[in-house]
C-alpha cells in the first residue's frame, strides 16, 4: 500500500480535512467512489455488519442513502445530495447521520492526478457548528475513515 490516512482535526475549527495517496490512477479512484457497486466494497468499512445502498445516484443533484447494519442488525443511516459530480476530479456532497438530524456536514473530495502514476486524495468535511465537528470526531469517525480508506486502497490498488 502507497500509504497511511491523514486526518487533521485543528481546535476550535469546523472541518476535518483527511488525506491519502493510493497507488492507482485518478479514475479508478473516482470509480471507486461513484459507483455504487464499487462503494458497497469499501464503505463503512470500520466494522463487522454489512452495508445496504438503498439510494445512490452520483450526479448533481442525485441523492445516495447508506445502512450500515453491525452485528446485532442495529441499524446506522447515512445520506446525503451530490451537489457536484466532475470526473475524475472532484465530487462534493453533504454528508447526515439520520440518527443525528439537521447536522449535516460539505464534503468535498479532490483527486489530483501525481507525475508517478498515484492518485492524492483529498477531503475537506466543513460541518454547521465547531460543536458538530467535535461531535463527529468524538463518535469515533476517525476509526471509521481509517477502515474505509484502508478498504478503498484494497479495492483501487488491486489490479
Amino acid at each position: 500500500m502507497t500509504g497511511s490516512t491523514e486526518i487533521i482535526v485543528e481546535p476550535g475549527r469546523q472541518d476535518i480535512v483527511i488525506t491519502r495517496v493510493f497507488d492507482a490512477p485518478r479514475e479508478k479512484v473516482f470509480a471507486a467512489l461513484t459507483d455504487p457497486r464499487l462503494v458497497a466494497q469499501w464503505w463503512g468499512a470500520g466494522g463487522p455488519g454489512e452495508l445496504e445502498i438503498s439510494e445512490f445516484d452520483a450526479r448533481r443533484g442525485g441523492t445516495y442513502r447508506n445502512i450500515s447494519r453491525d452485528e446485532e442488525g442495529v441499524e446506522y443511516a447515512f445520506r446525503g445530495v451530490f451537489h457536484e459530480v466532475l470526473a475524475p476530479e472532484r465530487l462534493v456532497h453533504t454528508f447526515e447521520y439520520e440518527g443525528m438530524p439537521g447536522h449535516v456536514a460539505l464534503e468535498c473530495t479532490d483527486l489530483e492526478q501525481l507525475e508517478d502514476g498515484r492518485t492524492r486524495y483529498t477531503e475537506l468535511s466543513v460541518y454547521q457548528s465547531i460543536e458538530d465537528r467535535d461531535g463527529m470526531v468524538a463518535s469515533g469517525m476517525e476509526h471509521g475513515a481509517r477502515a474505509g480508506l484502508e478498504k478503498l486502497a484494497e479495492l483501487v490498488e488491486s489490479s
